[in-house]
Protein backbone atom coordinates (compact mmCIF):
# COMPACT_ATOMS: atom_id res chain seq x y z
CA UNK A 1 0.00 0.00 0.00
CA UNK A 2 2.20 3.03 -0.92
CA UNK A 3 -0.31 5.92 -1.74
CA UNK A 4 1.01 9.65 -3.20
CA UNK A 5 0.70 12.22 -0.65
CA UNK A 6 0.05 15.81 -1.46
CA UNK A 7 0.98 17.80 1.69
CA UNK A 8 0.16 21.57 1.51
CA UNK A 9 2.19 23.70 4.16
CA UNK A 10 5.84 22.46 5.10
CA UNK A 11 6.68 23.69 8.07
CA UNK A 12 7.70 21.77 11.43
CA UNK A 13 4.70 19.77 11.99
CA UNK A 14 4.46 18.59 8.38
CA UNK A 15 8.38 17.66 8.64
CA UNK A 16 7.43 15.29 11.56
CA UNK A 17 4.07 14.26 9.54
CA UNK A 18 5.87 13.10 6.32
CA UNK A 19 8.58 11.33 8.62
CA UNK A 20 5.88 9.06 10.29
CA UNK A 21 4.31 8.65 6.52
CA UNK A 22 8.27 7.78 5.11
CA UNK A 23 8.10 5.40 7.72
CA UNK A 24 5.16 3.64 6.50
CA UNK A 25 6.51 3.15 3.07
CA UNK A 26 4.74 6.39 1.71
CA UNK A 27 5.62 8.94 -1.08
CA UNK A 28 5.16 12.43 -0.27
CA UNK A 29 5.47 15.68 -1.87
CA UNK A 30 5.97 18.98 -0.22
CA UNK A 31 4.47 22.22 -0.81
CA UNK A 32 4.99 25.74 0.13
CA UNK A 33 5.17 29.37 -0.25
CA UNK A 34 9.78 29.08 0.20
CA UNK A 35 11.95 26.50 -0.68
CA UNK A 36 13.92 24.79 2.00
CA UNK A 37 10.76 24.61 4.07
CA UNK A 38 11.14 21.62 6.58
CA UNK A 39 9.27 19.22 5.56
CA UNK A 40 10.88 19.63 1.92
CA UNK A 41 13.80 18.03 3.11
CA UNK A 42 12.75 14.87 4.22
CA UNK A 43 9.97 14.53 1.28
CA UNK A 44 10.65 12.83 -2.03
CA UNK A 45 10.14 15.87 -4.22
CA UNK A 46 8.68 19.14 -3.55
CA UNK A 47 6.98 22.26 -5.46
CA UNK A 48 6.78 26.17 -4.32
CA UNK A 49 4.00 27.86 -5.01
CA UNK A 50 0.71 30.45 -3.48
CA UNK A 51 -1.33 28.25 -2.23
CA UNK A 52 -4.08 30.74 -1.71
CA UNK A 53 -3.64 30.57 -6.07
CA UNK A 54 -6.47 28.41 -7.27
CA UNK A 55 -4.88 27.74 -10.75
CA UNK A 56 -1.93 26.79 -9.18
CA UNK A 57 -3.27 24.52 -6.75
CA UNK A 58 -4.87 23.10 -9.62
CA UNK A 59 -1.51 22.93 -11.95
CA UNK A 60 0.39 20.76 -9.18
CA UNK A 61 -2.92 18.56 -8.54
CA UNK A 62 -3.24 17.60 -12.24
CA UNK A 63 0.96 17.37 -12.48
CA UNK A 64 1.29 14.97 -9.39
CA UNK A 65 -2.22 13.05 -9.52
CA UNK A 66 -1.98 12.28 -5.77
CA UNK A 67 -4.02 9.82 -3.88
CA UNK A 68 -4.38 12.16 -0.86
CA UNK A 69 -3.97 15.57 -0.37
CA UNK A 70 -3.32 16.92 2.99
CA UNK A 71 -3.79 20.13 4.21
CA UNK A 72 -0.76 21.58 7.14
CA UNK A 73 -1.95 25.54 7.55
CA UNK A 74 -4.67 28.00 7.14
CA UNK A 75 -3.96 29.78 3.91
CA UNK A 76 -5.10 27.25 1.12
CA UNK A 77 -7.76 27.35 -1.45
CA UNK A 78 -9.92 25.66 0.82
CA UNK A 79 -13.14 26.05 -1.81
CA UNK A 80 -10.86 23.80 -4.59
CA UNK A 81 -11.42 20.85 -1.95
CA UNK A 82 -14.26 19.56 -2.99
CA UNK A 83 -13.45 19.53 -6.41
CA UNK A 84 -10.63 17.14 -6.03
CA UNK A 85 -12.73 14.95 -3.58
CA UNK A 86 -14.89 14.80 -6.49
CA UNK A 87 -12.06 13.50 -8.71
CA UNK A 88 -11.09 10.80 -6.49
CA UNK A 89 -9.04 12.17 -4.42
CA UNK A 90 -8.70 11.84 -0.42
CA UNK A 91 -9.01 15.43 1.03
CA UNK A 92 -7.65 15.01 4.49
CA UNK A 93 -9.75 14.91 6.63
CA UNK A 94 -12.20 15.82 4.37
CA UNK A 95 -12.74 18.76 2.02
CA UNK A 96 -16.05 19.90 4.02
CA UNK A 97 -13.48 20.13 7.15
CA UNK A 98 -10.70 21.35 5.84
CA UNK A 99 -12.85 24.01 4.11
CA UNK A 100 -14.88 24.97 7.47
CA UNK A 101 -11.87 25.01 9.92
CA UNK A 102 -9.77 26.98 7.78
CA UNK A 103 -11.54 29.73 8.54
CA UNK A 104 -12.52 30.50 12.22
CA UNK A 105 -16.47 31.56 10.95
CA UNK A 106 -17.44 28.56 9.62
CA UNK A 107 -16.02 26.44 12.20
CA UNK A 108 -17.51 28.59 14.95
CA UNK A 109 -21.09 28.38 13.76
CA UNK A 110 -21.05 24.97 13.33
CA UNK A 111 -20.28 23.99 16.34
CA UNK A 112 -22.05 26.91 18.02
CA UNK A 113 -25.55 26.39 16.13
CA UNK A 114 -25.10 23.10 14.06
CA UNK A 115 -23.81 21.14 16.78
CA UNK A 116 -25.08 23.14 19.65
CA UNK A 117 -21.32 22.89 21.76
CA UNK A 118 -20.74 25.81 24.37
CA UNK A 119 -18.79 28.68 23.17
CA UNK A 120 -18.21 32.30 24.55
CA UNK A 121 -20.39 34.56 23.04
CA UNK A 122 -19.24 35.65 19.89
CA UNK A 123 -20.12 38.46 17.41
CA UNK A 124 -18.24 39.01 13.74
CA UNK A 125 -16.89 42.39 12.36
CA UNK A 126 -15.59 42.93 8.74
CA UNK A 127 -15.03 46.64 9.80
CA UNK A 128 -13.53 48.94 12.79
CA UNK A 129 -17.21 49.76 13.54
CA UNK A 130 -18.57 46.66 13.38
CA UNK A 131 -15.62 45.23 16.12
CA UNK A 132 -16.80 48.43 18.24
CA UNK A 133 -20.98 46.92 17.86
CA UNK A 134 -19.36 43.57 18.50
CA UNK A 135 -17.49 44.74 21.48
CA UNK A 136 -20.53 45.99 22.88
CA UNK A 137 -21.91 43.05 22.89
CA UNK A 138 -19.67 40.53 23.95
CA UNK A 139 -18.64 43.27 26.67
CA UNK A 140 -15.23 43.83 27.72
CA UNK A 141 -12.52 42.27 28.15
CA UNK A 142 -12.89 40.44 25.47
CA UNK A 143 -10.88 38.56 22.61
CA UNK A 144 -10.08 39.53 18.98
CA UNK A 145 -8.93 37.31 15.82
CA UNK A 146 -8.39 37.61 12.77
CA UNK A 147 -10.62 34.57 10.92
CA UNK A 148 -7.86 33.27 8.98
CA UNK A 149 -4.60 33.61 10.82
CA UNK A 150 -1.64 30.98 11.70
CA UNK A 151 0.60 30.79 14.97
CA UNK A 152 -1.85 33.24 16.94
CA UNK A 153 -0.97 35.80 14.75
CA UNK A 154 -3.47 39.26 14.55
CA UNK A 155 -4.86 37.88 17.90
CA UNK A 156 -5.28 40.54 21.05
CA UNK A 157 -6.97 40.90 23.68
CA UNK A 158 -8.92 44.21 24.66
CA UNK A 159 -9.31 45.72 27.80
CA UNK A 160 -10.06 49.49 27.24
CA UNK A 161 -12.14 50.98 24.47
CA UNK A 162 -9.11 52.65 23.98
CA UNK A 163 -7.79 49.03 23.02
CA UNK A 164 -10.03 48.80 20.01
CA UNK A 165 -8.71 50.63 17.53
CA UNK A 166 -5.41 48.96 18.14
CA UNK A 167 -6.89 45.13 17.72
CA UNK A 168 -8.67 45.61 14.52
CA UNK A 169 -5.00 47.07 13.51
CA UNK A 170 -3.31 43.91 14.33
CA UNK A 171 -5.51 41.66 12.89
CA UNK A 172 -5.77 43.25 9.86
CA UNK A 173 -1.68 42.39 9.80
CA UNK A 174 -2.12 39.32 10.89
CA UNK A 175 -4.18 38.24 8.39
CA UNK A 176 -3.81 35.66 6.34
CA UNK A 177 -5.28 35.56 2.02
CA UNK A 178 -7.70 37.60 1.08
CA UNK A 179 -9.82 37.52 3.94
CA UNK A 180 -10.48 40.95 6.02
CA UNK A 181 -12.54 39.93 8.94
CA UNK A 182 -12.49 39.19 12.66
CA UNK A 183 -14.04 37.37 15.35
CA UNK A 184 -14.77 39.21 19.18
CA UNK A 185 -15.02 36.79 21.71
CA UNK A 186 -16.10 37.48 24.76
CA UNK A 187 -13.58 36.60 27.89
CA UNK A 188 -13.91 33.41 29.54
CA UNK A 189 -13.02 33.51 32.95
CA UNK A 190 -11.33 30.25 32.63
CA UNK A 191 -8.97 27.96 34.79
CA UNK A 192 -6.72 26.51 31.87
CA UNK A 193 -6.61 25.48 28.77
CA UNK A 194 -6.07 22.46 26.72
CA UNK A 195 -6.01 20.50 23.20
CA UNK A 196 -7.70 17.13 23.11
CA UNK A 197 -5.77 15.63 20.22
CA UNK A 198 -8.74 13.47 18.60
CA UNK A 199 -8.58 10.58 16.39
CA UNK A 200 -11.20 9.65 13.91
CA UNK A 201 -11.17 6.46 11.62
CA UNK A 202 -12.17 5.11 8.71
CA UNK A 203 -13.07 1.96 10.32
CA UNK A 204 -12.62 2.17 13.81
CA UNK A 205 -13.90 4.23 17.02
CA UNK A 206 -12.90 7.44 17.48
CA UNK A 207 -9.97 7.87 20.53
CA UNK A 208 -8.71 10.93 22.50
CA UNK A 209 -5.61 11.18 23.84
CA UNK A 210 -4.74 12.44 27.18
CA UNK A 211 -5.43 15.98 27.50
CA UNK A 212 -2.51 18.85 26.74
CA UNK A 213 -2.17 21.58 28.77
CA UNK A 214 0.00 25.01 27.16
CA UNK A 215 1.17 28.12 27.87
CA UNK A 216 0.89 31.29 25.32
CA UNK A 217 2.30 34.34 24.70
CA UNK A 218 1.81 36.80 21.86
CA UNK A 219 -1.36 34.20 20.78
CA UNK A 220 1.27 31.35 19.91
CA UNK A 221 2.36 28.54 22.43
CA UNK A 222 5.50 28.61 24.50
CA UNK A 223 5.07 25.31 26.66
CA UNK A 224 2.80 21.99 26.70
CA UNK A 225 2.65 19.17 28.61
CA UNK A 226 0.66 15.80 28.94
CA UNK A 227 -0.98 14.73 31.08
CA UNK A 228 -3.07 17.65 31.75
CA UNK A 229 -3.87 16.83 35.52
CA UNK A 230 -7.58 17.67 35.32
CA UNK A 231 -11.39 17.15 36.88
CA UNK A 232 -13.04 13.33 34.90
CA UNK A 233 -16.52 14.88 34.15
CA UNK A 234 -14.90 18.07 32.50
CA UNK A 235 -12.44 15.72 30.44
CA UNK A 236 -15.53 13.59 29.81
CA UNK A 237 -17.49 16.46 28.42
CA UNK A 238 -14.73 18.17 26.12
CA UNK A 239 -14.43 14.56 25.02
CA UNK A 240 -17.97 14.14 24.06
CA UNK A 241 -18.12 18.01 22.39
CA UNK A 242 -15.03 17.21 20.28
CA UNK A 243 -16.67 13.73 19.11
CA UNK A 244 -19.56 15.55 17.86
CA UNK A 245 -17.69 18.33 16.29
CA UNK A 246 -15.34 15.97 14.31
CA UNK A 247 -18.66 14.01 13.44
CA UNK A 248 -20.46 16.77 11.64
CA UNK A 249 -17.30 17.41 9.83
CA UNK A 250 -16.64 14.19 8.76
CA UNK A 251 -12.96 11.95 7.49
CA UNK A 252 -10.28 10.41 8.76
CA UNK A 253 -7.30 12.06 11.20
CA UNK A 254 -6.45 13.63 13.94
CA UNK A 255 -7.79 16.94 15.14
CA UNK A 256 -6.52 19.33 17.53
CA UNK A 257 -9.44 20.35 19.39
CA UNK A 258 -9.14 23.19 21.98
CA UNK A 259 -11.09 23.86 24.99
CA UNK A 260 -11.43 26.63 27.86
CA UNK A 261 -11.94 24.33 31.01
CA UNK A 262 -13.72 26.50 33.72
CA UNK A 263 -15.09 25.35 36.97
CA UNK A 264 -18.41 25.18 35.45
CA UNK A 265 -17.25 22.56 32.38
CA UNK A 266 -15.87 22.95 29.32
CA UNK A 267 -16.03 25.32 26.94
CA UNK A 268 -15.42 24.76 22.71
CA UNK A 269 -12.51 27.23 21.16
CA UNK A 270 -10.81 25.96 18.19
CA UNK A 271 -10.38 22.88 16.33
CA UNK A 272 -7.75 22.23 13.61
CA UNK A 273 -8.01 19.42 11.40
CA UNK A 274 -4.36 18.06 11.73
CA UNK A 275 -1.35 17.86 14.13
CA UNK A 276 -1.40 20.32 16.69
CA UNK A 277 1.98 22.58 17.73
CA UNK A 278 1.13 21.83 21.55
CA UNK A 279 1.35 17.86 20.27
CA UNK A 280 4.81 17.98 19.75
CA UNK A 281 4.71 17.12 23.02
CA UNK A 282 4.11 13.65 21.91
CA UNK A 283 7.71 13.38 20.70
CA UNK A 284 9.10 12.85 23.88
CA UNK A 285 7.23 9.28 24.03
CA UNK A 286 4.40 10.35 26.15
CA UNK A 287 2.26 8.15 24.27
CA UNK A 288 2.29 4.65 22.44
CA UNK A 289 2.43 6.77 18.98
CA UNK A 290 2.98 10.49 18.76
CA UNK A 291 0.18 12.66 16.77
CA UNK A 292 1.90 12.29 13.74
CA UNK A 293 2.55 8.45 13.77
CA UNK A 294 -1.33 8.75 14.80
CA UNK A 295 -2.46 11.30 11.74
CA UNK A 296 -0.85 9.25 9.35
CA UNK A 297 -2.35 5.67 10.41
CA UNK A 298 -5.54 6.93 10.15
CA UNK A 299 -5.98 8.77 6.65
CA UNK A 300 -4.00 5.48 5.41
CA UNK A 301 -6.98 3.07 7.13
CA UNK A 302 -4.48 1.63 9.13
CA UNK A 303 -6.36 1.10 12.64
CA UNK A 304 -5.04 2.40 15.68
CA UNK A 305 -6.71 0.14 18.71
CA UNK A 306 -6.24 2.32 21.62
CA UNK A 307 -3.84 5.24 22.30
CA UNK A 308 -2.07 5.28 25.98
CA UNK A 309 -0.31 7.27 28.28
CA UNK A 310 3.45 5.85 28.45
CA UNK A 311 4.86 8.84 30.11
CA UNK A 312 4.56 12.33 31.48
CA UNK A 313 6.43 14.79 29.05
CA UNK A 314 6.80 18.38 28.38
CA UNK A 315 8.21 20.47 25.51
CA UNK A 316 9.49 23.78 25.48
CA UNK A 317 10.01 26.12 22.23
CA UNK A 318 13.15 27.84 20.83
CA UNK A 319 12.87 30.88 19.43
CA UNK A 320 14.33 33.37 17.28
CA UNK A 321 15.75 36.75 18.42
CA UNK A 322 16.23 38.66 15.13
CA UNK A 323 15.74 38.63 11.30
CA UNK A 324 18.02 36.84 9.18
CA UNK A 325 17.75 35.22 5.41
CA UNK A 326 21.09 33.50 6.54
CA UNK A 327 21.06 29.60 7.00
CA UNK A 328 20.68 30.01 11.16
CA UNK A 329 23.60 28.49 13.29
CA UNK A 330 22.95 26.87 16.86
CA UNK A 331 24.98 26.75 19.82
CA UNK A 332 24.51 24.97 22.78
CA UNK A 333 23.53 21.68 21.36
CA UNK A 334 26.30 19.61 23.51
CA UNK A 335 24.94 21.36 27.02
CA UNK A 336 21.13 20.40 25.69
CA UNK A 337 22.21 16.87 25.21
CA UNK A 338 23.90 16.86 28.91
CA UNK A 339 20.53 16.89 30.65
CA UNK A 340 19.03 13.51 31.38
CA UNK A 341 15.60 11.99 30.29
CA UNK A 342 16.16 15.09 27.45
CA UNK A 343 15.44 15.45 24.50
CA UNK A 344 15.39 18.40 21.37
CA UNK A 345 14.19 18.94 17.39
CA UNK A 346 15.95 21.17 15.25
CA UNK A 347 13.45 21.96 12.51
CA UNK A 348 15.64 23.35 9.84
CA UNK A 349 13.67 26.57 8.84
CA UNK A 350 15.94 28.20 6.18
CA UNK A 351 15.86 32.03 7.83
CA UNK A 352 15.04 33.44 11.09
CA UNK A 353 12.91 36.34 12.48
CA UNK A 354 11.87 37.58 16.18
CA UNK A 355 9.49 34.89 18.41
CA UNK A 356 9.54 32.26 15.10
CA UNK A 357 9.79 28.89 16.79
CA UNK A 358 13.14 27.24 15.59
CA UNK A 359 13.55 24.23 17.57
CA UNK A 360 11.63 22.69 20.31
CA UNK A 361 12.97 20.89 23.94
CA UNK A 362 11.69 17.74 25.53
CA UNK A 363 11.35 15.84 28.87
CA UNK A 364 9.57 13.07 29.91
CA UNK A 365 9.92 11.07 32.72
CA UNK A 366 7.31 9.57 35.90
CA UNK A 367 8.14 13.30 37.67
CA UNK A 368 5.09 15.44 37.54
CA UNK A 369 4.05 17.75 34.27
CA UNK A 370 4.93 20.97 36.05
CA UNK A 371 8.42 19.49 37.33
CA UNK A 372 9.13 18.60 33.86
CA UNK A 373 7.80 21.66 32.36
CA UNK A 374 10.74 23.66 34.45
CA UNK A 375 13.43 21.07 32.87
CA UNK A 376 12.15 21.15 29.78
CA UNK A 377 12.84 25.67 29.56
CA UNK A 378 16.09 24.93 31.17
CA UNK A 379 16.85 22.54 28.38
CA UNK A 380 15.50 25.27 25.67
CA UNK A 381 17.35 28.05 27.52
CA UNK A 382 21.08 26.20 26.37
CA UNK A 383 20.02 26.40 23.25
CA UNK A 384 20.76 29.59 21.27
CA UNK A 385 19.92 30.61 17.78
CA UNK A 386 22.50 32.55 15.38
Amino acid sequence: MRKKILLLGSGELGKEFVIACQRLGQYVIAVDSYEGAPAMQVAHEFEVINMLDGEELDRIVAKHQPDLIVPEIEAIRTERFYDYEKQGIQVVPSAKAANFTMNRKAIRDLAAIEVGVRTAPYKYATSLDELKAGVAFTGIPCVVKPLMSSSGKGQSVIKTEADIEKAWNYAMEGSRGDLKEVIVEGFIDFDYEITLLTVTQKNGETLFCPPIGHRQERGDYQESWQPMPMNASHLAEAQDMAARVTKALGGAGIWGVEFFITKEGAYFSELSPRPHDTGMVTLAGTQNFSEFELHARAILGIPVKEVKLERNGASAVVLANSESNQQPQFTGLDKAASHPNSDFKIFGKPSTRPYRRMAVALTYGQEDVKTLVEKAKVVAAEISVR
